[in-house]
């Protein structure tokens, strides 16, 4: 697609701001090396919401810019380039686009607005991504619910303000029908976190629900209408984390490129040699086709169009396969140094990890893209 001037200027000004402030050094290594529990860092949330970004999908009558998906991805991408931790995919994309159009929105909207709320999306209870089971339970209760079961795998979830959890209170595991959202404070009586620190030094929370008590205010939308709202933000999430992952394929392929530029064997440049340029040759054509796919599916999202959730999981499923192709050129052309944690090109391989898992592996995406073809 061929992007606004608009658009243009965002992807630039948020370019120039993350090869400035959201540096590997400035973020990701500061907060690893010092233990920070969160994993990132407050005071670049605070600059994202003094530049707009963290209020970009916002509705402009709750305060926001009410821009899109597109203009979202051109942001992840940057993130991704550079592994900024930040909430903004969770927070930012995931959890606004869940809370739009409702009370909950307008509650939440205005920390999320100035920087100072940060949200988590609970969903996942297995080892996979399998959002048709949820089995935590959402038993009614006076004039509310009560919350018994587990979450894992909750990006963010040791240091939300904002718990948006995907409850049942009615159906059976497998089906859509039954299923209710939830906005729970971080302070809630009976709710256990465990933080866990994953393999890029990220930060995401197994967490327990006894008999939590949430009154009817906390449903966000409609009880037993949780699915469309999940389905929206999970539309939304799959998108963004695929233009992270065009990113960091983008970043380790840069960062690749100048190696070879540099490394010299046997009296020439490793550049010179042809099969390695073929590889590079190949990883910058794909790595095209990720960004197309994903632009594409932002788009339709943008559109409101039926074909999107088709779409993103393309787009999740190619950006997947294409960024794990990258780490794996780049961490080879760079040989033993690249094995390394002094040089950074490792640091784009573990979160090549983490964030294949994120909403659905490659593979997840692919056998939906093949389900719903023949649908």
């Amino acid at each position: 697609m061929i992007l606004t001037d608009d658009q243009r200027q965002l992807a630039d000004m948020t370019r120039t701001f993350m090869g400035e402030e959201g540096t590997i050094k400035k973020q990701l290594r500061h907060w690893r090396d010092t233990g920070c529990r969160d994993g990132f860092g407050h005071g670049l949330w605070k600059q994202m919401a003094e530049l707009g970004l963290t209020g970009l999908a916002i509705p402009e009558e709750e305060g926001g810019l009410g821009l899109g998906a597109t203009e979202a991805a051109l942001v992840m991408e940057e993130v991704g380039r550079n592994l900024t931790p930040s909430p903004f995919l969770t927070t930012g994309i995931v959890a606004v686009e869940a809370l739009k159009g409702s009370e909950q929105g307008k509650r939440w909207f205005p920390g999320i607005l100035s920087g100072d709320t940060v949200a988590a999306f609970a969903v996942d209870e297995g080892p996979h991504h399998r959002p048709r089971q949820i089995a935590l339970e959402a038993k009614r209760s006076g004039n509310g619910f009560t919350l018994s079961g587990s979450k894992q795998f909750v990006v963010h979830g040791g240091s939300a303000d904002l718990l948006i959890v995907a409850a049942r209170t009615g159906g059976s595991a497998g089906e859509s029908e039954g299923l209710t959202l939830f906005a729970v404070e971080r302070d809630a009586a009976g709710m256990e976190i465990e933080n866990v620190a994953l393999t890029d030094a990220s930060k995401a929370a197994r967490i327990r629900f006894d008999n939590v008590a949430v009154d009817a205010d906390a449903v966000i939308g409609e009880v037993d209408g949780g699915w469309e709202p999940l389905r929206r933000a999970m539309r939304a999430g799959r998108t963004g984390a695929a233009a992270e992952m065009v990113g960091l394929a983008s970043g380790a392929s840069d960062m690749t490129v100048d190696y070879l530029k540099q490394r010299k064997q046997f009296g020439k440049l490793i550049g010179e040699f042809q099969v390695l340029q073929h590889r590079a040759a190949h990883l910058y054509g794909e790595i095209e086709i990720a960004r197309a796919a994903t632009l594409k599916a932002a788009e339709l999202l943008d559109r409101g169009d039926e074909s999107s959730g088709i779409m993103t999981h393309v787009a999740k499923a190619k950006a997947g396969r294409v960024s794990a192709l990258a780490v794996q050129e780049a961490v080879q052309m760079h040989g033993g140094i690249g094995m390394t944690d002094e040089h950074d090109i490792g640091l784009y391989m573990k979160r090549e990890k983490v964030l294949d898992a994120l909403f659905g592996d490659a593979n997840y995406h692919a056998r939906m893209v093949q389900v719903m073809s023949r649908s």
